[in-house]
């Protein structure tokens, strides 16, 4: 049965703890920085040179984009206030459209965190190799890429508690930086450093457009704080709150940042750099120090975005185990985490890790990340249509009509801006992503198949008819009975 969307009341969380303990739950700080810390991740190093070759029309896009961005936060803020349970996304596409889109939502969800978290731990490597040049073996590398995989782990199998703490040092260590950066480049700004508006040929409306396709996934990690609801404080008032502040203040070191190595660094230069923030240091004060700089705060950037997206990779699969969408395993929860989940993202990203080193398979390993371009998007695609959903279906008497357009107009952003993100993730990423994604049919048909046997032999063939009809028209027991 579906909840009434207009609905004022809000739900108690599903997690609620055992009685006679206490377990930490994050609070707004530590839950705007989880968001922020998953949306900065090392990217951010990156992607002024990224865009540098379309001219300062990306600035456009990054604008345009980060619009996109917060009325996805809003929608989901508005979503983890009417069902502040952890899973977020999962939840909230299981409640409106049923298990089988819950299940796609976790599952897609699922696969992009520890595939992601594989490349994030490669990509740490190079940071490394900045800190430490030298001679570096590919075994070394395959070490120091485990180490960024296993660290995160660690803290997450220690428990929210010091989840969150690593998350709340990695934040400020990363933003406080980037945001020195951002905001004293302002003072050596050179507007005749910034190139045309629209560099090479065709529209200017397609180099937009051409610049949006590389900054579309910049903000992938909105829905942090949605999705470990069940481990914030009032999550009700404190997730949403959390998701708009954390994709606010990622979105000014984007833009602060981006605007500020746009001006420090002559744009012929940029658009072949290696390094663009590093090179906004050594414009701004001379030297070649500034690449030990901020390969530093890239690695802690790194290592606080593999914290976090570890704890996240584990939230997924643990709110559909609890349905009985996803093996029983992924309930196993210690001081808030669920740890099954921990190890087998661990696990399942470092074997990714030693393909990537070991065999050399850079094409396989490239079409894997691929598809996770393409995963992001189904959660959001599903949430934002269940929010629509619950708008359309709910009791308008108790919605204000103002409010009522507002949230609906939110909704349809939201569902726009992702509907954009699939299209800028290409044919080859929706390609390889529908086929994985598809894959996790067998996932359902088997823990399908398993939830009806358990269904069959706990009321038994010669169940009283009273019960067969009770059984018949309450569904959502189905998913108790693994509970």
């Amino acid at each position: 049965m579906h909840r009434d969307p207009a609905a004022e009341v809000i739900p108690a969380s599903a997690d609620q703890p055992a009685p006679g303990t206490r377990p930490f739950r994050m609070n707004l700080l530590t839950a705007t920085a989880l968001v922020m810390g998953n949306i900065i991740g090392g990217g951010i190093f990156l992607l002024p040179a990224s865009v540098a070759p379309f001219g300062t029309v990306s600035l456009v896009a990054f604008g345009v984009l980060t619009l996109g961005a917060i009325s996805l936060a809003l929608v989901f803020g508005k979503l983890a206030r009417r069902h502040p349970d952890t899973g977020g996304p999962y939840v909230y596409a299981r409640e409106a459209f049923g298990d089988f889109a819950g299940f796609l939502s976790a599952w897609s969800y699922w696969t992009m965190t520890w595939v992601s978290n594989a490349a994030l731990a490669v990509a740490a490597v190079g940071y490394v190799h900045v800190l430490f040049p030298g001679h570096q073996s590919r075994g070394v590398d395959l070490l120091v890429a485990l180490a960024a995989l296993w660290l995160p782990a660690l803290a997450n199998f220690a428990g929210t508690r010091y989840v969150g703490a690593v998350q709340l040092v990695a934040t400020v260590l990363k933003f406080v930086p980037l945001l020195f950066i951002a905001v004293v480049g302002m003072f050596f700004f050179d507007p005749h450093k910034l190139g045309a508006f629209h560099e090479g040929g065709g529209s200017t409306l397609g180099g937009l457009s051409a610049a949006a396709a590389i900054l579309l996934y910049s903000y992938v990690g909105v829905e942090s704080a949605a999705m470990s609801a069940g481990e914030v404080r009032d999550p009700g008032r404190n997730v949403g709150r959390a998701t708009v502040l954390g994709t606010l203040g990622a979105a000014v070191v984007y833009l602060l940042g981006t605007l500020s190595v746009f001006g420090t660094v002559p744009h012929d230069k940029l658009v072949h750099s290696k390094a663009p923030f590093s090179d906004a240091v050594d414009a701004m004060f001379g030297g070649q120090w500034g690449g030990t700089v901020i390969a530093a705060a890239a690695v802690i950037s790194i290592v606080g975005a593999l914290n976090g997206w570890t704890l996240m990779s584990a939230q997924s699969p643990y709110a559909a185990a609890k349905d009985g969408l996803f093996p029983a395993a992924f309930l196993t929860k210690r001081r808030g985490v669920p740890t099954f989940g921990v190890l087998a993202a661990a696990v399942l990203a470092s074997a990714l890790t030693v393909i990537n080193y070991l065999l050399g398979s850079g094409g396989v390993f490239e079409i894997l990340v691929l598809i996770t371009t393409f995963s992001a998007t189904v959660p959001y695609l599903l949430a934002a249509g269940a929010q629509i959903y619950f708008l359309l279906t709910g009791r308008r008497d108790r919605l204000r009509p103002a409010r009522f357009v507002r949230d609906l107009v939110l909704a349809l952003v939201a569902f726009g801006f992702t509907f954009w993100l699939v299209a800028g993730a290409g044919y080859a990423a929706i390609y390889q992503g529908v086929l994985f994604l598809f894959a996790g049919i067998l996932v359902y048909a088997l823990m399908a198949a398993r939830r009806s046997g358990e269904r069959r032999r706990g009321t038994g063939d010669a169940a009283a008819p009273e019960e067969a009809a009770q059984e018949a028209q309450e569904p959502q027991a189905v998913g108790s009975a693994v509970r």
